[in-house]
Formats: C-alpha cells, sequence, structure tokens
C-alpha cells in the first residue's frame, strides 16, 4: 500500500525523491518504493526524513514505532501542565506568536483572549506573507451546537455565539490574505488547540467551566512521539468537516 502521508509531506515541502535520496545517501529508487509500495525506512532514514519534512515518525510511519516507544516518547513531549489555561505566562504565548514561521493552527470557539494582544492579527499577516500556512477554526455562532455549549458553561443564551462574532470581526483585514484559511465548526469542542509549528498548547474543556480556567498542556513535538500528532489529527478531522468563514459578506 502507497504511504500517502508521505507522498503529501513531500509535496508540500516542494522536495522530489531525487533531493530525499541524496541527502541521506540512498537511490532515488528506494526513496520510490517507500513512497509507492509502503516500504518502511531504516530507523536512521526516517529520523532524517522526519526532521526535513518536520513531521513525526509516528505519523510518517504509524506501524514503526512501537506501543512502548510511543508512551516513553509521549511523556517527554509534556513540557508543563498548567491547572488552568489563564496561568500560562504571557511570555511563553509571545515566544510561541513571536518564534513561528512554517504552521499555524488554531481550533477554538472564540479565543478572544488572542486577538485582545495588540499586534496578533498583524503577527499572522506578516507570517502569511513570509509563507506560513494558517488554519484558523471557529464555532460557527449560529449552530445549535455553539448554543449548547453557552449554556453548559452558564454564560446564557448567545453569549458564546456573541463573543465568537466580536472575535471574528477582527479578522476582517486578513479574510483575503494568502496563505490564511479560515472556518466555521460544529463539532463538540473537547480541547481547544494552538498550534505553533512543533509546539501546542491543548486548553481541555471541563463541562461548567470556561476554557479560561480548564487545564491546559504544553507539547513540543518528537518524531518518535504520538501525544502532539493525536492532538494534530484530531485538528485535521474538525477542518475536514469545517465549512467557510463567510461572516463577513
Amino acid at each position: 500500500m502507497a504511504n500517502e502521508r508521505l507522498r503529501d509531506a513531500l509535496l508540500r515541502k516542494g522536495l522530489t525523491n531525487e533531493h530525499v535520496a541524496k541527502s541521506m545517501g540512498v537511490d532515488p529508487k528506494t526513496v520510490e518504493r517507500w513512497i509507492t509500495k509502503g516500504r518502511t525506512p531504516y530507523p536512521r532514514h526516517r529520523r532524517t526524513i522526519a526532521a526535513m519534512l518536520r513531521e513525526s515518525e509516528s505519523y510518517l510511519w504509524p506501524d514503526s514505532v512501537s506501543d512502548e516507544r510511543r508512551a516513553e516518547v509521549a511523556e517527554s513531549e509534556l513540557i508543563q501542565m498548567y491547572p488552568h489555561r489563564n496561568s500560562i505566562p504571557v511570555d511563553v504565548w509571545d515566544r510561541l506568536i513571536r518564534d513561528s514561521a512554517d504552521t499555524v493552527e488554531i481550533l477554538v470557539h472564540a479565543a478572544l483572549f488572542l486577538v485582545e494582544r495588540p499586534t496578533f492579527i498583524k503577527d499572522l499577516r506578516r507570517k502569511a506573507e513570509n509563507g506560513a500556512r494558517i488554519r484558523l477554526l471557529f464555532g460557527d455562532p449560529h449552530s445549535d451546537e455553539i448554543e449548547l455549549r453557552s449554556a453548559e458553561e452558564q454564560l446564557g443564551a448567545g453569549t458564546l455565539g456573541g463573543r465568537i462574532r466580536d472575535a471574528l470581526a477582527f479578522y476582517r483585514p486578513v479574510k483575503d490574505v494568502d496563505g490564511i484559511e479560515m472556518r466555521l465548526h460544529r463539532t463538540t469542542l473537547y480541547n481547544s488547540i494552538f498550534r505553533f509549528d512543533d509546539e501546542m498548547i491543548v486548553n481541555t474543556h471541563i463541562y461548567g467551566f470556561q476554557g479560561a480556567y480548564a487545564p491546559a498542556l504544553h507539547l513540543r513535538q518528537l518524531s518518535a512521539g504520538g501525544l502532539f500528532e493525536i492532538y494534530s489529527e484530531s485538528f485535521e478531522s474538525v477542518w475536514a468537516q469545517s465549512t467557510p468563514a463567510n461572516v463577513w459578506e
């Protein structure tokens, strides 16, 4: 079976089989077999390719890492656990937003705290203009799911939907910027996800509490790990069933 994840990752990075082969001192036909026949490279080659593509080994070759090894690495992927999102130091957010260059992925309901940062929208525009891929997922303010969450968080009818509309208003200046995609989702949001390159903040959600007061995990992606990848795949699942955010039309 072909390895479509490897094929797609190479295409996104603009890398040819010949380039990869030359980097690792193997024949281009070997690289072709890794892609078209799903052959699994030696561990040293997997590590090299994963680093080159900024993907994890467990994503590119799900069966190559044992469950025991994944569990060990997952412990190292957790940098810090915070009792609630509001306790994450400001300088952590500053660094993540400032230093990310390739990937920004955000899955939230509204996340008004982000646009309260004076330069956040300008930072997104600058990153997109420099080649970063930015994908933003917000809750659909008109959905039943948002109304239910508003009630569960004891916010009152229509409150969360109003917050989402308020947040989206800040993004109007970048709605047509190449490299920035914004969509709306109607999923049950178990976690808010804030990915900046190979680091991620995962804000868990607890019934009856607003996200700011729920625990948060600070993760860093490791090649053989699976914890970071689980949340990344969750983002992809929501993205696949979301719709374009045309709220400004």
